[in-house]
């Protein structure tokens, strides 16, 4: 009965704020625990709006994607702000925590690396670290949220070759010039495709701030323990530097220099 429901029944705060399990008697490790655990959920709600945005892309329903490709960009803001939460512990207070946390590592983060892959990055070592995970499989079968919007170029008259459109989806992408072509007569005449127009900067919008938390990760990490290896063996700041220069959308920002 909806009048049994209340905020915290309806909520599962029960469950919620009884999943924190700190391992050490740090201070800092509730912190930690609840950064991360706050970040899964607004990735889980990024998924739901990217899923739903690849498929009104799909169908050529552009102003319901609009709405949800924004709301994707606020969420990222939040994600991108937990790192100045998280930069307020030092490197002594992450000493204490980061024996406990075994070979745990964000790089294991699913759903981190399955917006990666929504988005069109699937880079053969990530799809092999998480391929095991049943809804990674089930996206590595479907066309990232950019083949879909490549597709629509298509069937809104745009010349993309098969080989564009055809491709397969677990495939890194590949810059291609003729999907550049495209954008560049849609950047140069943007009244003459307004709704592609804004698509693609909706699209830019989730690039540049996927950025700005890649860049928030980096300089959190650098800030708590230097150069150090990460955890689970990762390479720490010199993996975060390089990943920096991978982009989702190659010919968006190809766009800017041709124009």
């Amino acid at each position: 009965m909806a009048g049994d429901v209340t905020y915290a029944s309806y909520l599962d705060l029960d469950r919620i704020l009884a999943a924190q399990h700190p391992c050490s008697d740090a201070h800092d490790e509730m912190l930690f625990i609840i950064v991360h655990q706050a970040s899964e959920l607004w990735l889980k709600l990024c998924l739901h709006e990217l899923d739903a945005a690849r498929e009104a892309i799909r169908d050529d329903r552009l102003r319901p994607a609009f709405k949800m490709l924004a709301r994707v960009a606020r969420a990222q803001e939040q994600l991108i702000q937990s790192w100045n939460v998280l930069s307020t512990m030092t490197p002594h207070d992450y000493s204490l925590v980061r024996p406990h946390l075994g070979t745990s590592s964000g790089f294991q983060s699913a759903q981190y690396r399955l917006m990666e892959f929504i988005l069109g990055g699937r880079k053969p070592d990530m799809v092999t670290m998480h391929e095991a995970v049943p809804e990674v499989r089930a996206e590595l079968a479907r066309p990232s949220l950019y083949d879909e919007t490549v597709r629509l170029l298509a069937a809104r008259g745009f010349a993309i070759p098969g080989t564009v459109l055809d491709r397969e989806h677990g495939e890194p992408w590949d810059k291609s010039e003729a999907v550049e072509a495209a954008w560049v007569e849609i950047y140069r005449n943007p009244h003459e495709h307004w709704d592609l127009y804004e698509l693609a900067e909706k699209l830019v919008d989730l690039e540049y701030h996927f950025q700005r938390w890649r860049f928030g990760h980096l300089k959190t990490v650098e800030r708590i323990i230097g150069f150090k290896r990460g955890t689970g063996g990762t390479a720490g700041v010199g993996y975060l530097e390089g990943v920096l220069k991978e982009v989702f959308f190659p010919e968006l920002l190809s766009v800017r220099t041709v124009l």
